[in-house]
């Protein structure tokens, strides 16, 4: 419980402390990895969709998956994405979300076995 004041007080000074905030999201790079002539399993498409698949139902954002890796331009990271869901690769759920299947904030009950 708080202490009321039983009388007033005058006010001689006043400390103001300006906070910077933190930086929340990791600065992307200017420029991606050309991964054109790497390995097949080192190229953006093999390291990222078994990160979508570990969470299936999760809605990802290209910024958190281009910060996760850390050698993708946003940029490029929402081009791919949306070619990987024309392709089927992936599911868009709306604009600058996607996820690993069809995701349904109510999903569907279990089918009844006769």
């Amino acid at each position: 419980m708080t202490a009321v004041p039983t009388a007033a007080r005058t006010v001689t000074r006043l400390h103001v402390a300006v906070l910077e905030p933190a930086n929340e999201q990791p600065s992307l790079p200017t420029a991606s990895r050309d991964d054109r002539l790497a390995t097949h399993s080192q190229r953006r498409r093999h390291r990222i969709l078994p990160l979508l698949h570990q969470e299936p139902g999760r809605p990802w954002r290209p910024r958190d998956i281009a910060a996760r890796f850390g050698d993708v331009t946003l940029e490029t990271m929402y081009r791919q994405l949306n070619r990987w869901a024309t392709n089927g690769l992936i599911h868009k759920l709306g604009p600058g979300l996607y996820t690993a299947k069809q995701w349904s904030p109510n999903p569907a009950p279990p089918a009844e076995i006769p």
